[in-house]
């Protein structure tokens, strides 16, 4: 299974019980798609830990009146099927309410961001 999926699944599956962490395998990857989640407001807190010689994020999940902030997280480029756009044909997401990860050749970025940058990229996932 494709680990950035994993860890989508795991993060909605947290939020379906309302659990106030969830912890995740690390890698380099899927820390920086925490860290955009928690620049914009979509988790509380990330961590890195270390147990023994198992590194994992650990992620705070964010809730508004036990209702997740984060509605839904959907996988775009798979491994099966990568989804590459030029920054003409990045588009917001939910008309500005939701925001798309990119990777780019700059490193992992919002769409806005990238547009801004007049970068274009994979498109990792969507998230609002």
């Amino acid at each position: 299974m494709d680990p950035i999926t994993d860890m989508f699944n795991r993060i909605k599956n947290a939020q379906a019980v309302l659990k106030p962490t969830v912890s995740i395998p690390f890698s380099n990857l899927k820390y920086e798609i925490a860290k955009i989640l928690e620049k914009e407001k979509y988790v509380k807190k990330i961590e890195k830990k270390r147990r023994k010689t198992k590194k994992t994020i650990e992620i705070s999940l964010k809730y508004n009146k036990n209702i997740p902030a984060i509605i839904e997280l959907r996988r775009i480029s798979k491994s099966g099927q990568r989804i590459y756009l030029p920054v003409q044909e990045i588009k917001k997401v939910k008309g500005g309410f939701g925001l798309s990860i990119i990777s780019t050749s700059k490193g992992l970025m919002t769409n806005r961001e990238a547009r801004k940058q007049k970068v274009g990229g994979e498109i990792i996932a969507e998230i609002w």
